[in-house]
Order: C-alpha cells, then sequence, then structure tokens
C-alpha cells in the first residue's frame, strides 16, 4: 500500500511540473497608456523635424497598422486590414515567432515603424531601447523581450513595404509648385514666406478612399473685390471679427487649437522657429485621453488609434486635393490688398492655400472615430498641449471640439468661414466611410 502511495505522489508531482514548464509564462500587462508613450515621442520628433500635417498623419497611420497588425494576429477579437485598406497585403506571421508577448510585440513594430518613416527616427529608436530597458523592470524576461522585438521586426519589415508602394517617395520627382500669381489665388505669407506645403499630397494611395476627390465639398464662394460680392462680406467677416476684438474666450480657443508647426516668430533680427504639434497630433493624444479614461484595453486601444490615425490620412489626402485645385487666398493676403494693407490675422498663416480648411476636415472626422468608439455625449478634458504651455479645455462630446476646432481658424484670421463649413461636411463624410470600410470592406463610394 505505501509503495503505490508513493508512486502516485510520483506521478501527480511529475505532472504538476510538467503542466507547469508546458504552461505559458504569465506575462506582465500593457495598457493603452503605452500606446500614448509611443505616439508622444514621434510628436516630439515630429517637432524635431518640422514635419507638416499631412506628412504627421501618414507616419502615425502607418505605425499604428504595424502595431495592429500584431494584435491581429494574437486576438480574435481584431481583425486583419487585409482586404479592407487599398493594396493592403497578406501580412505574414513568421513561422519562428514563439516565447513572445503580443503585446510588447505590437509597441516594439510601432517604434521600428516609425523609427525607419521619420526623417529623425534614431532618437524613437534610442527610446526603443529605454523603453525595453524598463520593460525587465516590471518582469519580461531577456528572451521574451528578445522573440517580442525580432516578431515585431518581421511585422514592420513588411508594413514599411506597403508603406514604399504608396508614391509618396514619387513626389520629389514632380515639377517644382510655383504659385500661379493670378489675382485671388493663393501667394506665400509673412513673416517666413514659406513655400507651399505638399501640393501634391493627393497623388499618393489613400488607405480606404476610392480616391482622393471622393468627397468633392461644394466650390468656394467665387472670389470677388465688388463689395456687394459674397466674398468681399467674407474679408469684412475676418476683417471685422480681429479688428473689432474678439472676446477672451475667443482668443483662447483660437490660440488652443492653433496646432502650426510652421509658426515662427520675427524678432528684428532673426526668425526663431516655434514649438507646436500638427492637427493630427492632437487628435491622436485625445485617443489616448479617451482611452485612458476608460480604461479600454490594450487590444482595443490600439484598435481605435489605429482607426483615427487612418482617417486623419484620408482626410488630409481629400482635403490638400481640394486645397491645390481650388488655390484660394488666404485671408492676410486679401484683407490687406483689399481692406487694409496693415491687417494681421491673430494666428500665423500657415504654408498652403485656404479652402478648404483641414483643421476641420480632421477634426471632424477624427470626433465622428471617435464618436463611434466612445459615444455622442463623451465628457473629457484635453491637456494634450499643457506640456507646451497651454491650459487643458473640456468638452461635453468629440462633436464639440472639432467644431471649436473649426471655428479657431476664422477667429484666428486664417480661414474664410464657407472654408470651415464645409470643411466639417468633408471631414463627418470621410470618417463615416472609414468607419463603414472597416466594417464592410466590400462597399464602394
Amino acid at each position: 500500500m505505501k509503495r503505490k502511495a508513493f508512486l502516485t505522489t510520483i506521478l501527480f508531482t511529475t505532472a504538476i511540473l510538467y503542466n507547469s514548464c508546458n504552461k505559458k509564462q504569465a506575462q506582465p500587462a500593457l495598457t493603452s497608456a503605452d500606446i500614448t508613450k509611443v505616439i508622444d515621442h514621434m510628436t516630439v520628433i515630429m517637432i524635431h523635424d518640422v514635419t507638416n500635417p499631412p506628412l504627421a498623419a501618414r507616419f502615425f497611420s502607418y505605425t499604428c497598422l504595424a502595431g495592429y497588425e500584431v494584435i491581429s494576429e494574437n486576438d480574435k477579437s481584431v481583425r486583419s486590414m487585409y482586404g479592407v485598406l487599398n493594396e493592403y497585403p497578406v501580412v505574414k506571421k513568421p513561422a519562428y515567432a514563439k516565447g513572445y508577448a503580443y503585446q510588447l510585440s505590437a509597441l516594439i513594430a510601432m517604434m521600428e515603424t516609425a523609427g525607419k518613416l521619420q526623417p529623425s527616427g534614431s532618437l524613437l529608436i534610442k527610446y526603443e531601447q529605454s523603453f525595453l530597458d524598463s520593460c525587465k523592470k516590471i518582469g519580461f524576461t531577456d528572451e521574451v523581450i528578445d522573440s517580442s522585438k525580432h516578431y515585431a521586426q518581421a511585422i514592420s519589415k513588411q508594413i514599411l513595404a506597403y508603406v514604399k508602394k504608396d508614391k509618396y517617395n514619387r513626389i520629389s520627382n514632380y515639377t517644382r509648385y510655383t504659385p500661379l500669381g493670378k489675382e485671388g489665388t493663393w501667394d506665400p505669407t509673412p513673416p517666413a514666406y514659406m513655400a507651399p506645403v505638399e501640393p501634391y499630397f493627393n497623388t499618393i494611395r489613400p488607405l480606404t478612399l476610392d480616391s482622393a476627390s471622393q468627397f468633392l465639398p461644394a466650390p468656394p464662394i467665387p472670389f470677388s473685390t465688388d463689395k456687394n460680392s459674397a466674398f468681399y462680406k467674407f474679408m469684412m467677416m475676418n476683417y471685422k471679427a480681429s479688428a473689432e476684438g474678439l472676446t477672451p474666450e475667443q482668443r483662447t480657443i483660437a490660440g488652443f487649437w492653433d496646432c502650426n508647426p510652421f509658426a515662427v516668430q520675427d524678432n528684428g533680427h532673426m526668425l526663431i522657429g516655434l514649438k507646436k504639434i500638427s492637427p493630427g497630433a492632437h487628435w491622436m493624444g485625445i485617443t489616448g485621453i479617451a482611452c485612458r479614461q476608460t480604461k479600454t484595453g490594450f487590444s482595443k486601444a490600439l484598435e481605435i488609434h489605429t482607426m483615427v490615425a487612418i482617417g486623419l490620412l484620408d482626410g488630409f489626402i481629400c482635403c490638400w486635393d481640394d486645397k491645390y485645385r481650388t488655390n484660394r487666398v488666404r485671408p492676410e493676403t486679401a484683407i490687406r490688398k483689399y481692406i487694409d494693407v496693415n491687417w494681421k490675422p491673430l494666428l500665423q498663416t500657415p504654408p498652403f492655400p485656404e479652402y478648404i480648411s483641414g483643421h476641420s476636415v480632421i477634426s471632424s472626422a477624427s470626433a465622428v472615430i471617435l464618436s463611434h468608439y466612445f459615444g455622442n455625449n463623451f465628457h473629457y478634458t484635453d491637456n494634450v498641449e499643457q506640456k507646451y504651455g497651454l491650459a487643458p479645455r473640456s468638452f461635453n462630446s468629440f462633436t464639440q471640439a472639432a467644431t471649436e476646432a473649426g471655428m479657431s481658424r476664422f477667429w484666428g484670421g486664417i480661414h474664410f468661414k464657407d472654408a470651415i463649413d464645409n470643411g466639417i461636411i468633408q471631414g463627418v463624410k470621410v470618417g463615416q466611410w472609414v468607419l463603414a470600410k472597416y466594417e464592410n470592406p466590400s462597399i464602394h463610394h
């Protein structure tokens, strides 16, 4: 009896040891806050590189896609983007991918991708190393980190191959864009008189759109110097908004949503660049706030970030297509020429044509996507740019924020009213389209 009991004990102990050796070791959990850290470091590098708004959206979208694909291969609740996005490949999971932590792999894939895309991406690779060092402190083993990194690099490599085919690299071969020099068309504005930004951005591959002109807005109010014309009345609206003085609240709103990476200050001797983030970076920051506030799980949070980033890129492609088609003059140029030579807008005019308002397009697109995930009455406090000296503002919905962002361009004196109104309409259509395409990839416009 004793011998039988002894053998039973040995077998039971062996079974426990066998099962424990074959059971996957529990990995430390990562959160949406870790996604925010990667996005924040990308934004810092964009400020360093003076990355223009459309290009920033391109960086965000492909970086998020790299992390997203890792998630889709390991979380059944998240679908692959194959069949959803234009020309998107089957992203293959490498056969050697074992012993990794997929959340960690997703973040590394993001950093590896951004590190290759951004001009000063080496700064992000440095952050990646410090991030991995911190991962060891919270319980990730060297083996798991190494396996996670190898897996991430394989996914990133495939996403980067997809990036190369979006035709952005052809832009440098196009004829240098020069202003038309006609009355009512865009001209460079003071103080830096910068060259136009991304005049050929509409030639790159959209992620979900059938074409860059899919959601063509209503045409702008025709240019006219007739004092009874609609355009002249629009000029006077802008002129009076600043000449007669804005309210302190309107000034605050204009500054809060400025997001102009090209802002410079003339101190009489030289032009000094001012650190400001792009509109897309601001909305990616808002996305992070919403995910953290609701304690959204890692996979879902990365899905939401990716969807917003896709909306940003396709929104900018749509908007930029119309900017260089309509080529409308900025309020600053028109008002100085036809009303008051000394007039200055509250905000500095960015270097590209006026119609339509880019901030209005991408803000409303982002608001539509975020409202889909968090609801139409989501209260949050936006402190994205607090580190750049802007006091936080609270909102009762993403739509309220998007509407305010649009109006900031009017109060800032850099857009006419129809560019804002029609920009919001276009952005809503883009946001709705991105969501519809994700739910039903087979739909066409």
